[in-house]
């Protein structure tokens, strides 16, 4: 789950991770009254949108007078914002955080992730901070700095040095570094985070470390027990489609292809679309209705994929592990006589009472092909929808 700068920087100031100050608003005419309130030389009006890269694509605006503030929030509210991450189609803006600006001396990157690899909390920094970090590692790999945090023995002040020094931090300023960033691994591990970045950490000219920007990502496992991360979901960042399947407990991202694709479990999710993508097609989407999928979860996975007007054939690729594929034969069976579907349905069945499965839609008499195996189904979907057929 992704939350809002303006939210995650509630979370810093919880935990005493300085930012500056500021309040959100999603009305132009409260836009004056915050700076107003604030009274800084320069107000910063920036877009509130899940994706990064919005001071490039025109969503961050400084104020040098308050008079300025309105002009600016009418400017960026109701825009739609297209950056490298929001995909040619783009955002609109819907809310703005109304800020201070600062005095910045050097701009740092800084961020928690959980590094798998490494089974550890790893702490990311650099020195070129305000810049895309990816193209700072492509680059300059010199620049990145890593420093493994070992989750059962946690933030030691061991941690903090060595990121300090590694930054090349002014000598009075490491204790307040390794402040923060104690801080920030506290509120990482307190609330299930899978990621906390701040890009850039400003250090100012009176050598104090404020947070400019903040993103915070957090494990969906954990939600369960923080309320006031659930609290912060935004319905209008979410694909209309995804919230209806996160309804019906199914795992759905829609995607810029034309094949819908439904299956059980996410690594067969990940090969089907390669397959798909292999035999000359491109997946619609990433649909998973679990292994414990019923003829109900079937019928709404259906009913979720043909609202999808891109979708021009449906590849259903079903492993019988857990679940049965006779009761997915007639989950099937149902939908497509319930749900009107418009296009081409190739049904893969593969284990646990599969022939059954197979027999059931054979004698269906509706207008479906089973396929053999995975490739054959891939190939056939691609064909019989206008792909590269092969």
């Amino acid at each position: 789950m992704n939350i809002h700068e303006f939210q995650a920087k509630q979370l810093f100031a919880k935990f005493n991770v300085p930012v500056p100050r500021g309040r959100k608003t999603d009305v132009v005419d409260e836009a004056k009254a915050i700076a107003d309130e604030l009274a800084a030389p320069i107000t910063v009006v920036k877009a509130q949108i899940h994706a990064g890269g919005r001071g490039k694509a025109g969503g961050v605006k400084l104020a040098k007078s308050r008079d300025q503030v309105e002009p600016l929030a009418r400017e960026i509210l109701g825009k739609t914002l297209v950056t490298p991450q929001t995909g040619p189609q783009g955002k609109v803006v819907k809310k703005l955080l109304i800020e201070e600006g600062v005095s910045i001396g050097h701009e740092f990157y800084l961020s928690l992730v959980v590094d798998r690899a490494s089974a550890s909390i790893a702490v990311v920094a650099s020195r070129e901070g305000g810049m895309e970090i990816e193209e700072v590692a492509a680059h300059h790999p010199e620049k990145i700095i890593k420093v493994f945090i070992d989750p059962t023995i946690g933030y030691q002040p061991f941690h903090g040095r060595r990121v300090a020094f590694a930054l090349g931090l002014p000598k009075d300023t490491v204790n307040a570094f390794m402040k923060l960033l104690g801080s920030l691994y506290a509120l990482f591990t307190a609330k299930d985070a899978s990621l906390v970045e701040i890009n850039p950490l400003v250090l100012t000219t009176d050598q104090k470390f404020i947070a400019l920007d903040a993103k915070m990502n957090f494990d969906d496992n954990g939600l369960f027990r923080q309320d006031d991360v659930r609290a912060f979901r935004d319905l209008d960042e979410e694909e209309p489609l995804e919230i209806k399947a996160s309804e019906h407990n199914l795992n759905y991202v829609k995607l810029d292809g034309t094949i819908g694709c439904m299956v059980n479990g996410a690594g067969l999710a990940m090969a089907t679309m390669d397959v798909v993508k292999l035999a000359g097609g491109a997946p619609a989407n990433f649909l998973d209705v679990g292994g414990g999928a019923t003829k109900d979860t079937v019928k709404e996975a259906f009913g979720i994929l043909m609202a999808d007007p891109n979708v021009k054939g449906v590849f259903v690729n079903i492993f019988g592990g857990i679940v049965r594929c006779e009761r997915i034969a007639g989950g099937i069976i149902d939908a497509t006589r319930e749900v009107n579907l418009r296009v081409p349905l190739v049904v893969r069945l593969d284990g646990t009472n599969a022939d059954e499965g197979k027999k059931m839609l054979g004698s269906s008499g509706l207008n479906l092909e089973v396929a053999g195996t995975m490739w054959e189904g891939a190939q056939r979907i691609v064909s019989l929808s206008g792909g590269a057929a092969r």
